[in-house]
């Protein structure tokens, strides 16, 4: 791993992590895919040499549990739910170079041959602990099987996370009032012997590791709170009959804690595509013994387990460490949680199902917002990107200058290249390629977007319509616009992979468009090309309409059933966000004592990290009057690098304050665990009172 810009000598490995095989996938779950598959297409683009690979979860308590509910064997269920999601990610042009499950063979040995070089290595202990178990059921109650209440935080959590509060790992015997989701009686804890990961002689190496791990700020800011305290060992085995079996002695019959297995897959897909294409088309042990490039795109709520125990098992068994991972945030549905149970939720069949183009949903999804925070859909804000950005400014672009150029010059013009048009192709080139390398899917695809409103007011500016047939202007300005399209149809095809491909056909370009580096965009384009078709079609407004008189029927009808539970997340990268809010407060206050409250519009012009302090960042705010420095408790939830320029809400009139040594004079107002930023809906100016 060299940490040098992209690309680089070493093979590069992109990861998404591993949906639960355990439920239908909705467009929440395929942020993380897609923006997998866009970097994994971009790096290439570069010129990297990279695989990308996952696959499914076959194991852990939810798949268990669900199967159960079935009377089907856990295997059963869980290879029904991971053969359709092999059919569900090409759909969505999420093509994986190798897409395999926790439960075949090549993962099974490998995670075996692991394990026990962990022992050989002197990292695993025994150690008696206690484990909650069911009386009534008879039977131990591993992760799932118990709820109960969080030690840390005193939220309401399941098993081996509080995922509903400060979302920690929890070790078993960890939970307090513990009780059996089997029975619903409440469980009791017995002494039980257990494996563990002495995870804690590797502290020093993780608080190194942290700092050098590249990817979004979150993954980067999170851990810390665990690796610089006091790191807990990990308990790698479960009572369980489904999972791998741990190897060696095993008088209990354990089997591996799935998040043992699980990130194994990582190599295990990996090994699959080189057995598949030969080592001369991708060594997988060069990847992952030697010098490889691993990137891990991954849901927020897993970031503690790709950065401290997977790096730990990396680094003591011998294998290469992360080098970046990438942390999304969560996709709320019309400013509310997906709830599966209430069927509020967008299916990724259904979206298919309504005869939308895949490449719409990868360009809302990849660009709606940077990577690591919450992004809102709703049908309305789809339409209005989809008709103003991808149909008013690319597909107006492409179309116009490409239909000007059949009608006067049946194809491209015979003239060369204009100074102006190639620098600023150049220009789109290097905005892609920082996007790439700042880890930002959202900049790599704004570059070829950015492109196109060049273009459209280049042709604008020109108006090649207006010019005589002799004037060699007209052919000038045409040639550098069909030269435009076509690099926007390679700098955009990693986010919009079929569109791309459309417009290269209309070009009449030779080649693949999915297999070219950037440097295509300035060769030359094809002598002649036929009639180009329109890229993108508008929304209409009645279909939106439409949409969402049916999601509100559907809501409606589960409410009615009485269906009122939260589901289990199909995957570990997007977890249902709770729709469950606090009180109100019964306490009211005065007109008067409101008015008191000096709140005002404000615009970020500097963000950067308070040096030790692991959620603090310093804002300097222009209110108008005067800039004021604030700290604000966001800089493990935010990109600080994307904040200058946001339009924020300031209590301006707040005592001052000093937190971590640093002044704060002034309050910036966010909503939720997350710290969602409040702004304005309309362009009101720095300074303008809240009122």
């Amino acid at each position: 791993m060299s940490h040098e810009d992209f690309p680089t000598d070493a093979p590069a490995v992109v990861t998404c992590g591993l949906p639960y095989a355990n439920g239908d996938l909705h467009i929440g779950h395929l942020r993380t895919y897609v923006g997998g598959d866009i970097f994994s297409r971009s790096l290439r683009k570069l010129g990297q040499e990279t695989a990308f690979v996952s696959g499914s979860d076959m194991h852990g308590t939810p798949v268990a549990v669900n199967a159960e509910k079935e009377g089907v064997t856990p295997e059963e269920f869980a290879l029904r739910h991971h053969e359709k999601y092999e059919e569900t990610f090409p759909e969505f042009e999420v093509e994986f170079d190798n897409y395999g499950h926790t439960h075949d063979e090549t993962n099974t040995e490998l995670t075996t041959d692991i394990v026990r070089t962990l022992e050989d290595e002197g990292y695993v202990y025994e150690k008696e602990i206690q484990v909650a178990y069911d009386p009534e059921a008879d039977q131990w109650l591993p992760d799932r099987f118990v709820e109960g209440t969080c030690p840390y935080c005193g939220e309401h959590a399941r098993g081996d996370e509080c995922d509903e509060g400060c979302g920690r790992h929890l070790e078993p015997g960890e939970i307090e009032d513990p009780a059996s989701t089997l029975t619903g009686n409440p469980a009791e804890y017995r002494e039980r012997t257990h494996k563990f990961f002495e995870v804690s002689e590797l502290q020093s190496y993780l608080q190194e590791f942290i700092d050098r791990l590249e990817g979004t700020p979150n993954a980067q800011n999170q851990p810390r709170e665990w690796i610089e305290g006091e790191l807990q060992d990990w308990c790698i085995t479960r009572d369980m009959d489904w999972g791998i079996d741990y190897p060696g002695e095993n008088p209990n019959d354990l089997v591996l804690y799935v998040w043992v297995d699980a990130p194994i897959e990582y190599i295990s897909s990996t090994k699959q595509y080189t057995e598949r294409v030969g080592s001369e088309t991708f060594d997988w042990e060069a990847a992952w013994r030697d010098e490889g490039e691993i990137t891990h795109i991954i849901g927020r709520d897993i970031i503690q387990h790709h950065t401290v125990f997977w790096p730990a098992m990396l680094r003591a068994a011998g294998f290469v460490e992360p080098r970046a991972v990438m942390a999304s945030g969560f996709i709320t549905l019309n400013g509310k949680g997906f709830s599966t149970s209430r069927n509020r939720a967008v299916w990724a069949d259904e979206y298919l199902d309504e005869g939308f183009h895949p490449d719409l949903l990868r360009y809302y999804l990849a660009t709606n917002g940077g990577f690591q925070q919450d992004v809102d859909f709703s049908w309305d804000r789809f339409r209005e990107r989809v008709n103003n950005e991808l149909v008013g400014t690319v597909g107006n672009f492409a179309y116009r200058s490409m239909l000007f150029a059949y009608r006067e010059f049946e194809g491209t013009p015979d003239a060369p290249l204009s100074e102006e048009v190639r620098d600023r192709i150049e220009v789109a080139i290097e905005e892609f390629r920082a996007g790439v390398n700042d880890y930002s899917v959202r900049e790599a695809g704004n570059a070829a977007v950015r492109l196109a409103q060049f273009g459209n007011e280049y042709i604008q500016r020109n108006e090649p319509w207006k010019l005589d047939d002799d004037d060699a202007q007209k052919a000038q300005v045409i040639r550098d616009c069909v030269q435009v399209a076509k690099a926007v149809a390679v700098l955009f095809e990693p986010v919009v992979p079929g569109k791309a491909e459309t417009l290269w056909a209309d070009l009449n370009e030779t080649g693949d468009v999915h297999e070219l580096d950037v440097d295509a965009a300035l060769d030359a384009p094809a002598d002649s090309f036929d009639e180009p078709a329109e890229l993108f079609e508008k929304i209409p407004e009645e279909r939106v309409e439409e949409l969402n008189e049916k999601l509100q029927s559907r809501v409606e009808a589960s409410e009615d059933e009485g269906e009122t539970e939260t589901d289990e997340a199909s995957d570990r990268g997007d977890t249902d966000v709770s729709d469950e809010f606090e009180p109100l407060l019964d306490d009211r206050i005065s007109f008067e004592e409101f008015q008191e409250l000096d709140v005002r519009v404000g615009e970020i012009v500097d963000a950067e990290g308070i040096e030790d302090a692991d959620k603090l960042a310093k804002l300097t705010v222009d209110i108008g009057v005067e800039e004021r420095q604030i700290v604000a408790g966001i800089k493990q939830l935010h990109d600080l690098e994307e904040l200058p320029g946001t339009r924020v809400v300031v209590v301006a009139n707040l005592e001052k304050a000093e937190l971590f040594g640093v002044e704060s004079n002034g309050m910036v107002l966010a909503a939720g665990e997350q710290a969602d930023l409040l702004t304005t809906h309309e362009d009101a100016v720095p300074g303008t009172k809240v009122k």
